[in-house]
């Protein structure tokens, strides 16, 4: 079975099988060479993420960015992949949503991690899916990445743990 394949089997285990491929936001634009092939780059200010490829083109995806005093800047990498994710709420977030509950099952139409997440190093964020694809495009979460579910199962597949990750204003 393709890694495609077997990202869509666990996602109908996980009760997301009704993502749908053919609504895909992402499109291929061409970029300068001096970024890195196979790099990740994301623009706050575009509010998209670029997954580089080696001839001077990459693919683009619309994202959500963190709010303004929550977002950051620099240079991480890919450290974790996780499919259906289960999320605890981290401390800020929680002190803001005292009634949000400690843990959400991954596959839950309530959380936010959606289809996939890649966890960052150096911090507690994420690169993930969302259950509220219309955010997609703002300025909305607390510094962490959120795309429209089958664009994060996209670059999830095109991915790999140690990915250089870039975060640009």
């Amino acid at each position: 079975m393709s890694g495609r394949n077997t990202m869509w089997a666990l996602l109908a285990g996980a009760g997301l099988a009704g993502l749908s491929l053919a609504a895909q936001a992402r499109e291929i634009v061409p970029v300068s060479h001096a970024m890195t092939p196979g790099s990740v780059v994301i623009s706050i200010s575009e509010r998209k993420l670029y997954l580089v490829n080696g001839d001077g083109t990459a693919i683009r995806y619309p994202v959500a960015v963190g709010k303004p005093g929550k977002q950051w800047t620099g240079a991480t990498a890919i450290d974790g992949k996780y499919v259906a994710p289960a999320w605890s709420p981290p401390a800020e977030v929680k002190r803001d949503n005292p009634r949000l509950p400690n843990l959400i099952a991954g596959g839950s139409p309530h959380n936010p991690m959606g289809a996939a997440a890649m966890t960052l190093s150096g911090g507690q964020y994420a690169i993930h899916g969302t259950n509220r694809p219309g955010s997609v495009g703002t300025w909305a979460s607390y510094g962490c990445i959120r795309m429209y579910n089958q664009d994060v199962v996209d670059l999830y597949d095109r991915v790999d743990v140690g990915t250089r990750v870039y975060m640009t204003r």
